[in-house]
């Protein structure tokens, strides 16, 4: 059976790219084929031809096989806002998310879909990100939570959101991206003892991306 995950963070900018890619070495390390996509992206990059994305541009580098860049990133915008902001005259769609999410489950084994922002950034001014998850493509989340100052209360508050609505978080990765934070493994140890999913992996903190270090630091069941 094909599996999936929608990757979600505590916040924008605290690592759910490179946790997405590192669960994407995980799975390819196992003989899986994978393939990342990023539905909505804000903050893109004018081309000759369309706007892109970094972030969605390391999924399409490292899903298995060869893919377009807007089965990618279905929704790209120019301005790094809320999407609900920046969509203008081209709104967030979630049927159009629907289908390109169907097509790339028929091309690989499993398909990580990041989310945009956080838990509950408007997608529209009708829907978020929950609505894209609980009524659309219906995967199982994985949350990433940024380890550094304020994590906790950051962690307990997006995985108490998570549960609210009804949907299955099947773990968390613990990224660490304040390497001077006083007490890493302790602020952990704390959200590993408060939430009842189970910790996936503690991702250290990297100047340089290194995927196959970070996939080697999560153990999923």
């Amino acid at each position: 059976m094909k599996r999936g995950f929608f990757i979600t963070g505590t916040d924008t900018g605290i690592g759910k790219t490179w946790a997405t890619v590192a669960l994407m070495n995980y799975f390819k390390i196992r003989g899986k084929t994978v393939v990342g996509m990023k539905p909505v992206a804000t903050g893109c990059k004018k081309t000759e031809t369309v706007l892109k994305n970094e972030d969605a541009l390391l999924l399409q580098y490292h899903s298995s096989i060869k893919l377009d860049y807007q089965q990618i990133n279905s929704y790209s915008f120019l301005e790094p806002v809320s999407p609900h902001l920046a969509t203008y005259d081209n709104e967030v769609n979630l049927d159009k998310i629907k289908k390109d999410f169907d097509y790339l489950k028929t091309q690989a084994d499993i398909v990580l879909v990041e989310g945009v922002g956080g838990w509950l950034v408007p997608l529209n001014k009708h829907q978020d990100n929950v609505e894209m998850l609980a009524k659309k493509i219906q995967l199982p989340v994985i949350m990433v939570v940024g380890i550094r100052l304020g994590c906790i209360n950051h962690a307990l508050l997006t995985y108490q959101a998570i549960k609210a609505s009804g949907v299955v978080c099947v773990g968390w990765l613990a990224m660490t991206i304040d390497p001077n934070m006083l007490k890493i493994n302790e602020n952990i140890k704390t959200i590993q003892q408060a939430i009842d999913t189970p910790l996936l992996g503690c991702l250290p903190y990297l100047e340089t991306a290194d995927f196959k270090l970070l996939a080697s630091k999560i153990t999923f069941n």
